[in-house]
């Protein structure tokens, strides 16, 4: 199976209105994060700034900078939520007729379900970074595309929304209670700081 990340949006939107389990959820939720981060360095590149100063001018490079890498890792998650998920997939279909091969699939299923939970707390972890980035932009970036960086808010919060309810299914499955208990607090944790970080509110 080729990378979704690397496909045309034509193909993409094709992958997740197949009949097939990926891509999926998380999967469109590091998408829809990274399109919402692509609205942020286009208004940070934008010749113009809210008062047209030198300073706003250099913060907004700075920023711009820094969401790039931050997009690229949105758009490998695209990727890495899809595989984690075939890995879920192919751990439930492992042989389980002895005790031996049931502790084997048991095991396989655990470390699987980890892996898929990771992803989509790895997008969380993203967009509360890119949200950072947000406050400079919503600062210095010129007011006549104030209307593009409050979609990208927008779609920013909600991809970690959405990151969230991947993260909350996937901890409802693991049988390890103090990971669970780590994870489900580092999410709560994220959430509740990438909603105080939100330049606007609806």
């Amino acid at each position: 199976m080729g990378k979704f990340s690397g496909l045309t949006l034509a193909e993409l939107l094709g992958a997740f209105s197949s009949n097939q389990p990926v891509p999926g959820g998380g999967s469109a939720a590091a998408l829809t994060g990274a399109v919402g981060t692509s609205l942020f360095i286009m208004v940070a590149g934008l010749p113009r700034t809210k008062h047209g100063t030198d300073e706003e001018r250099r913060a907004l490079d700075a920023a711009a900078a820094r969401l790039r890498p931050l997009r690229d890792e949105l758009a490998a998650l695209i990727d890495r939520d899809s595989d984690a998920y075939t890995s879920v997939i192919g751990a439930y279909r492992l042989p389980r007729a002895t005790p031996l091969e049931q502790d084997a699939r048991r095991a396989a299923i655990e470390a699987a379900m980890r892996a898929a939970t990771e992803a989509p707390l790895a997008t969380m972890r993203a967009c509360e970074r890119v949200m950072r980035e947000a406050r400079v932009i919503a600062a210095s970036g010129a007011a006549s595309a104030e209307s593009d960086l409050a979609v990208g808010i927008e779609l920013v919060k909600t991809a970690a929304q959405c990151a969230a309810l991947n993260v909350d299914a996937n901890l409802a499955l693991l049988k390890d209670e103090d990971y669970v208990s780590r994870i489900r607090q580092e999410r709560l944790g994220l959430e509740e700081t990438i909603e105080g970080l939100l330049p606007y509110r609806p």
